[in-house]
Order: structure tokens, then C-alpha cells, then sequence
């Protein structure tokens, strides 16, 4: 499997950002799980929680800022691209996040880079079971890189 390309964007100024480097990790562990897939571009942009609440109001309906927002890419008809979609991440919930939740920043920001990737592969949520197969992955997915449960209580 080749190394995913990663357009990372920082849209705020704080040091402790994920670098290009893990993000590019805790994304390959999802693509090697899905070696047929050929989709291996993405962008992943850190907001501030005022872009993150514009987003998610205008886009999911709740306006309040989030942790992470996935907006998968659709190839146009007749045309095939390797763009898999895009990650907006704000980081400012996402801290908070893990403060609460007492775990370790980088720790949930890879739960949240998988979380989203997997997302824009196209699993979801909503329903219980599809819930209880996505989280199960995330864990094995977490887990290779050595990464606790994240819905441990």
C-alpha cells in the first residue's frame, strides 16, 4: 500500500497540532485494513471552534462546534480520482475532549483521524449495529498503534 497523501492544513496557531508525520500513520493503519481501496487523498484541516460551528450548522443541521467533520468526495460521473474526501478538525473540542475524558491529546486525536477516516470510507453510526462495528474497528485499528480503548468507561 502506498503512503496516503495528506494536504494538512493548520487554520489556527497552536503548537499542538498533530504533525504530518502522525497523521500520516494513524491514516495508513485505516488504508491497510482496506488495501482495495484506492482512494489514498485527503486533507485534514485544524479550525478554530467558530469555523467548526459554521460547519456543522450549515452542513449537519447543529450549531454548536464539534470535534470532527467528514466530507467524503464524490467522483463525478465518468471520471475516477484517488481523493478520498476531507477532515475538519477543531481542535479546541477536541482538547477539551480529552482533558475530560482523561486521556492523552495525541491519543485522541489519532481516535479522532480514524474516526473521520473511516467516516469518509463510508461507515457510520447511526444505527446500533453499524455503531457497535465501526467502534469495534476503531478499537482494533487504535489498538495497532497502541492506543487504549476510547469508549472504555
Amino acid at each position: 500500500m502506498n503512503e496516503p497523501m495528506i494536504d494538512r492544513q493548520a487554520a489556527i496557531d497552536e503548537p499542538l497540532l498533530p504533525s504530518l508525520d502522525q497523521l500520516t500513520q494513524w491514516v495508513s493503519c485505516v488504508f491497510d485494513r482496506h488495501p482495495d481501496d484506492d482512494r489514498q487523498e485527503l486533507t485534514i484541516r485544524f479550525v478554530d471552534e467558530a469555523e467548526s460551528q459554521a460547519l456543522n450548522r450549515d452542513y449537519r443541521g447543529k450549531d454548536k462546534p464539534t470535534n470532527v467533520l467528514s466530507f467524503p468526495f464524490e467522483n463525478p460521473p465518468g471520471i475516477t480520482l484517488p481523493l478520498l474526501g476531507d477532515l475538519v478538525i477543531c481542535h479546541a473540542v477536541v482538547a477539551q475532549e480529552a482533558h475530560e475524558q482523561q486521556k492523552p491529546l495525541e491519543h485522541h486525536y489519532a481516535h479522532m483521524v480514524v474516526h473521520g477516516t473511516l467516516h469518509l470510507m463510508g461507515y457510520d453510526h447511526i444505527e446500533e449495529q453499524e455503531a457497535e462495528e465501526m467502534e469495534q474497528l476503531e478499537r482494533e485499528l487504535l489498538a495497532t498503534l497502541k492506543i487504549d480503548d476510547p469508549y472504555q468507561a
